[in-house]
This record gives structure tokens, sequence and C-alpha cells, in this order.
């Protein structure tokens, strides 16, 4: 991770501008969804790099395919069945005239993917479209939310010993200005079987913890590789990468998949058969700046935003 950075103001996935940010959950049960909202239409690319992922509206944002916008990105615990929560988030956009013109309707985009988090509060309790439509609604411009709200509510760190000795993850979010007021951030849901790690020092932030203290999860695969089948399933880190550069289809994709570089820095081990790890990317602006530089910087904002689900 970069030595030197410059956040904007907001550290948040809101210092690009145009974008909002909303979040509902159940403290209850722990679970709950979050919803980005940009207020144009914005150019938008995915890449999947965990082995277990669960996913509405995300093929369309393959290159080549004819949707070249979305008009939110749904995040959301409940595992599949939280991805009802999109559905209240079209609802909310389609009220609001928002949507893809199909001549006799206009449908609203809103690609969505989940974690599990079944297993920490209640597993008869999941977002639907009632947490979906109420978290576009409370969207805000200056969200700076981090910690455990909205789909990081249910997250949790370290599960390679089990549920009972994982922590709590959650939602971060950091942003790095550069060039002439080109601004890149993130908004992460942290939720990985892995522990976090902070890359200066190799010190453990969170994760699995045996009689109080951390254990390597990479060493406790290696040496207790039955542990494994106890957290099938059940690990995802979530991202939204944004950025006010203009992108096209293609170099949004390049984005997301250069800001998994940032998963890997501090999450120990990352992308797994057992996680669901994606990330959207974003372009919600026309400024000029090579997509390179772009996907450089979203790595490094991507592990801070990590860092700081835990942190705060």
């Amino acid at each position: 991770m970069s030595s030197a950075f410059h956040p904007g103001p907001l550290d948040a996935l809101c210092d690009v501008p145009g974008l909002s940010v909303g979040h509902a959950q159940n403290e209850p049960a722990r679970t709950g969804c979050t919803v980005v909202l940009p207020r144009q239409p914005a150019v938008t690319g995915v890449d999947i790099r965990g082995s277990a992922p669960g996913t509405h509206e995300v093929a369309l944002l393959e290159p080549g395919r004819l949707v070249q916008h979305v008009h939110a990105i749904c995040l959301t615990g409940g595992s599949s069945f939280g991805l009802q929560s999109a559905i209240g988030v079209q609802q909310f956009l389609e009220e609001k005239n928002i949507g893809f013109d199909v001549g006799v309707a206009r449908v609203p985009i809103v690609p969505a993917a989940v974690i599990f988090d079944l297993a920490v509060g209640r597993a008869d309790v999941r977002p639907d479209s009632a947490m979906g439509y109420a978290a576009a609604r409370a969207a805000t411009d200056t969200d700076t939310a981090c910690g455990r709200i909205g789909a990081g509510t249910g997250a949790t760190v370290g599960k390679i010993l089990g549920h009972e000795l994982a922590v709590s993850g959650g939602i971060g979010q950091a942003s790095e200005v550069i060039g002439e007021g080109v601004i890149v951030a993130a908004l992460t849901v942290v939720n990985p079987l892995g522990n976090i790690i902070d890359p200066a020092s190799g010190k453990i932030l969170a994760g699995a913890r045996r009689d109080g203290i951390y254990v390597d999860a990479g060493r406790v695969m290696r040496e207790q590789p039955e542990q494994l089948m106890r957290v099938w399933g059940q690990n995802t880190t979530l991202a939204v990468v944004a950025t006010n550069a203009k992108l096209d289809k293609l170099q949004a994709t390049k984005v997301a998949q250069m800001a998994h570089d940032g998963f890997g820095r501090v999450i120990h081990p990352a992308h797994t058969q057992f996680d669901g790890d994606l990330i959207f990317a974003l372009s919600c602006g026309d400024k000029q700046m090579d997509s390179m530089i772009i996907g450089s910087v979203a790595a490094d904002v991507v592990a801070r935003s990590i860092i700081k689900a835990v942190s705060d």
C-alpha cells in the first residue's frame, strides 16, 4: 500500500461527486444491506476472484454486453436470500422514473452481490425488498459510515476455526485524490475466511482467535485442512470502487481487476474457494486519467478501506 496518500475530505466513497450511499439493517438479526446510487447512470465493470459468489445482474456488466450503465449497486447480507433487496432498490428508482428505457417502461439496472451472515444472527431474517428500498431512500452524499452497518452488520473476519472464534468485520471506506482533482474511492464489506494483516508490520489486525490470541489462518489451513469444511461458502469480501475519471466498460473492468490487489495485500488468504470476493468499478465523471493509474490507486484505497473496516 502506498506510504503517502491524500484522502478526500470524507475519506469515503462519496468523495466521488455524484455518488450517494445508504444503509439499512436489522441489528438483532445481524444483517443488512448497503446501496450505492450514482446521480447519473455509471459505466461499470466487475471482476470476481472468489469461487463462491452470490450475485444478481452481474453478467450484463461484461464488456460486449448491451447495457453500458448501471443505476445502482446493492451489497447485502443474507446470502442468496438477500438478493431480494435489489428489487426494493429497483422499486425506489422506478418511482423516480430512473432506468434503462425499453420503450414501454424504464428498467433500473441494479447489480447486487451478497455476503453470508446467516450463522451470525438469525438465519430466518434476511434483507428483503423493503430493506433495499429503505437503504436507497436513506442514501446521502456525505456518508462516511464504517464498521457494523448496512451490509457489514453481520460480517465477520477469520472464520478458519469456526464462527465462534471469529471477530466482527464490517464496512470500510477510503478515498484518494490524484492529479488535477481525480478521485478514486472504495467501499468494502469485509467478511473473509482469512485474517486482516497490516501490510507494513505484518501484524494481524483481525481474525481467528484461540485463547484470546490471533492465529495464523494460512498456517491453520496447512496444518489442519479439515477446518476448511467448517466454513464452506460462508465468506466473501465485496467492494465498490469509484472514480470521477472517464472510463469505458473495458477500462472499468480492468480497474476492478487491478483493485483486487488490495484484497491480496491485507487479507490472508484471499480469493479462496470458499470466498465470493468481488469488486465493482464505477466511472462517474469525465476527468482524464490513464486507467492503469486509476487501477493502481484503486488497489491502495481498497486495502486501506479494509483496514478501516476492522479499526473504526
